[in-house]
């Protein structure tokens, strides 16, 4: 009697379960998809883009000349590729511009070597050459500030404490195999992090207070320049900003990252005692004096029929910062965008959705670029008005109201976002939003066979699909082969066009294009996730 109700039970669920409504397959458009890949794989021009962003324009640090001549140029090339609506849109308050156009420092005593150095974005120069000797301090808190008053005038200041090499344990570059594509889908449940915020606040506060009193103290003191040592070893200097870009905050002196292998020496010679005679020679400048507005560079292909105000974005952060000339991070992925735009402009494309391409600016200082425009077009939480509450910045800021959603928020479809390096993009991340990766599997599907084959729901952070997530609208970054981008070359000298593989620029265009074309053309726009506002 057991057996024959527990066979009826089976079949009623087997009937139950035939019942139920197939899930309908993402519809792919297989056609186009070969007219794009034929597009971007025999007639690509991504490694000409790529090249002009590179070694004929250089690095582009926010507000610098080089980046008035990236978005000038990124402007002419869309409108040469036939898109509309192509713009610069301001974002207020970056700051002041900076370049400098060369860099010395050597060592004269206790014998002649020259040290390979850069200056950090936003110190000043140094005006012509200076020698001094150097004086070793270690600053970790604003109470020893104090014991080097009047020790300072007259000489170059290191102010990093030597550092141990340490031999690298694994290959420079690296490409993903089966099993780290496999490990990529695994999703950790996250930890609690509620008392984290208060703990980055006054880390941040720490930081920013004990940075503007050293900086004062060393203007206020003489002294000549600073040294300070690179992050990395084996030769690569690896430098941000120093000084400040904003009008009325200290800038200090000159100050130079210096490769490790060089700066440690110097640290030794001081710890025996010896006099250490340095040459330093800086031609830096600011560009402008006022707290002057960004520029992100937009174009589109616009949309035709009752879906044309809908929108898909693409996009890439066209800042970079100084020392190499922004290759991987990011002209690749600018490169990319471009050629995105201009394959589909190429097949003759007619998407139903406007297909928007943003280039960003001031991601390198805290994806200011992409937040204001989605705080302009989409959503945004209310401005504080509590002045020590703006000078935060937005993540660590207290939320003072519900999302405020603007015209388009409903409109947006889904922002698709490169900026790991110049290598070939193995799937997407789906930031946890479920509802789309049997989507994004389908559109993967057609690209398996040059290395895109997985859908992982894990999130990934740091770069310009954050801002657009934060409110609750689909953004996503892909995985890609990280290649020797957090070895050797991530915001370092070594940052150049010789470190990019051109076939995965090729493939990575393919890729996008697909994804934009069809987030464009699907019936519906891109499901959404919950939006967690605390």
């Amino acid at each position: 009697m057991l057996k024959g109700n527990l066979l009826a039970l089976c079949l009623g669920l087997s009937g139950a379960i035939a019942a139920l409504p197939a899930q309908a397959a993402e519809p792919v458009d297989l056609e186009m998809v070969g007219r794009i890949r034929q597009e971007a794989f025999h007639r690509s021009q991504v490694m000409a883009t790529f090249g002009h962003l590179t070694e004929q324009i250089g690095p582009r640090l926010t507000n610098s000349p080089s980046m008035a001549k990236a978005n000038a140029w990124t402007r002419q090339k869309f409108g040469e590729w036939g898109l509309a609506n192509v713009h610069d849109e301001a974002f207020e308050d970056f700051g002041r511009g900076w370049e400098f156009s060369s860099a010395s420092v050597q060592l004269l005593e206790p014998r002649a070597m020259p040290l390979h150095a850069v200056p950090k974005a936003w110190t000043p120069g140094t005006q012509g050459p200076v020698e001094g000797e150097a004086i070793a301090v270690s600053i970790r808190t604003k109470a020893d500030l104090e014991k080097y008053k009047g020790k300072l005038k007259g000489k170059i200041v290191l102010l990093s404490e030597l550092r141990e090499y340490k031999p690298g344990t694994e290959a420079d570059s690296h490409r993903y195999n089966d099993a780290g594509l496999t490990e990529l889908l695994a999703f950790s449940v996250p930890k609690d992090t509620a008392s984290d915020r208060a703990k980055r606040l006054k880390e941040y506060q720490g930081r920013q207070e004990l940075t503007q009193a050293t900086l004062r103290l060393l203007e206020e003191e003489g002294a000549l320049a600073a040294l300070s040592i690179s992050g990395w070893d084996n030769g690569i200097i690896r430098v941000g900003g120093g000084g400040s870009r904003k009008p009325g905050e200290p800038v200090g002196v000159a100050e130079l990252a210096v490769a490790a292998e060089h700066y440690n020496p110097l640290m030794r010679a001081l710890a025996r005692k010896e006099k250490v005679r340095l040459r330093v020679d800086v031609a830096a400048r600011f560009t402008s004096e006022g707290n002057d507005p960004g520029y992100n560079t937009l174009a589109e292909i616009p949309g035709s029929g009752p879906k044309a105000g809908e929108i898909v974005m693409i996009g890439a952060h066209l800042d970079s910062w100084h020392a190499g000339t922004g290759a991987a991070d990011n002209a690749a992925g600018v490169a990319v965008m471009m050629e995105a735009m201009r394959i589909l402009k190429a097949v003759g494309a007619k998407p139903r959705r406007t297909i928007r391409v943003a280039l960003w600016s001031g991601e390198e200082q805290g994806l200011l670029g992409s937040s204001a425009h989605v705080a302009r077009h989409f959503a945004a939480y209310p401005e504080p008005t509590d002045p020590e509450q703006k000078k935060l910045p937005a993540t660590l800021r207290e939320r003072t109201g519900a999302l405020q959603r603007k015209r388009d928020y409903d409109r947006f479809s889904a922002y698709f976002n490169m900026d790991n390096g110049s290598g070939r993009i193995r799937g997407i991340y789906a930031q946890e939003n479920h509802a789309a990766m049997p989507i994004f599997e389908a559109w993967l599907k057609p690209f398996n066979d040059v290395g895109a084959t997985i859908v992982t729901s894990r999130n990934t952070g740091s770069t310009d699909h954050i801002p657009f997530d934060r409110v609750g609208l689909p953004g996503f970054q892909f995985v890609q082969d990280r290649l020797d981008y957090f070895s050797n070359v991530h915001h370092s000298d070594l940052d150049t066009f010789d470190h990019a593989a051109p076939e995965d620029l090729k493939q990575a265009a393919a890729i996008i294009a697909s994804f934009a074309y069809h987030a464009a053309m699907r019936e519906e726009k891109l499901p959404r996730k919950p939006l967690l506002e605390n």
